[in-house]
């Protein structure tokens, strides 16, 4: 029995997610499944992943071939950098503590390039909004001296009428 990693979609129309699973290479792909590793949320910025990292490790040195999708996910989340690094202490190029060492050092610049990302999209973001605001006060303030100008006007008109008023009474008393 051919066990696959893949993903089995979720969700509704238009805004899926999906549960990261070991499954059976013949069974269909909502269809039953054997384990369950995680999920995956393409709907945020960035994406979310939640893996069993221990679970995922132990199926892949079990021969469970992961789909391109699911291999993208794997190895962004580090799982196939440490059976990389495993098979490396299997063979005797390095020991265990240089294989922590190792990943450590992977995850905590992986962790950084994450944290700029999420830092750069939030500064990119306040600054859309800034702009929208700016534009907005620009756009009340042009329309507030409008309708200034169209009161004065209104205004003059009014006080014109009743100069010219007064004038043809006292015209017409004379």
């Amino acid at each position: 029995m051919p066990v696959k990693i893949r993903l089995q979609r979720h969700g509704k129309k238009r805004y899926a997610f999906y549960h990261i699973v070991a499954a059976d290479s013949r069974a269909p792909r909502d269809g039953k499944y054997i384990e369950r590793l995680g999920s995956y949320n393409p709907n945020t910025y960035p994406a979310t992943v939640e893996l069993n990292f221990d679970k995922a490790l132990t199926w892949l040195n079990n021969g469970a071939q992961p789909t391109e999708t699911c291999k993208n996910i794997l190895s962004s989340e580090g799982v196939l950098l440490k059976k990389h690094l495993l098979e490396g202490v299997k063979k005797g190029a390095f020991n265990e503590a240089e294989l922590d060492v190792r990943f450590d050092k992977w995850k905590n610049e992986k962790q950084a390039k994450l944290e700029a990302q999420k830092n750069e999209a939030t500064k990119r973001k306040n600054e859309l909004t800034r702009k929208r605001r700016d534009e907005e006060t620009k756009t009340k303030e042009a329309i507030a001296s409008k309708v200034a100008e169209k009161m004065a006007s209104a205004r003059l008109a009014a006080e014109t009428a009743v100069v010219e008023e007064e004038k043809d009474e006292a015209a017409a008393e004379e």
